[in-house]
């Protein structure tokens, strides 16, 4: 089902590569919350007021979960057996997060005055997998053996 490695193609900067697992990491982890826990998160975690439209914040928390845990583990195959796809990852890290901390802190999230942890995480993932793409993209001498 899976096409070979690409890891030979990659010439950017290992830690790169990390960066894109970790965050793959930290993508399914909060997506199995979100899918899995009674509340989501959306309460416990969160702080939202669940007296009114449970039903709604629930699902949607839900649906969040479990669009986080596929594109996690695609991060995750990349980081581990497509690296010469790293840069694109980490491109779309900074533009996903990139898009939450600007709603987050300045678009419609903001107008609640409310600010749960990923708020906090996203301007933080944005510098981060910027770092990690301007990494990525640097081609670093490849020794060969004689």
């Amino acid at each position: 089902m899976l096409p070979p490695s690409t890891n030979a193609d990659y010439h950017g900067a290992p830690v790169a590569a990390w960066v894109l697992g970790f965050a793959g990491v930290t993508t399914i982890l909060p997506g199995i919350i979100h899918y899995f826990l009674p509340d989501g998160g959306a309460g416990v975690i969160a702080g939202l007021d669940l007296s009114t439209r449970r039903e709604i914040i629930l699902a949607l928390f839900a649906w969040v979960g479990a669009m986080q845990i596929p594109h996690g583990l695609l991060e995750l195959l990349i980081a581990v057996r497509y690296r010469s796809l790293v840069p694109v990852g980490l491109a779309l890290i900074v533009l996903e997060r990139g898009l939450m901390a600007t709603d987050g802190w300045f678009g419609k999230a903001s107008l609640t005055g409310h600010h749960p942890p990923e708020h906090y995480a996203s301007p933080i993932a944005v510098v981060v997998a910027g770092v990690a793409l301007l990494l990525a993209l640097r081609r670093r001498a490849v020794v060969q053996e004689r």
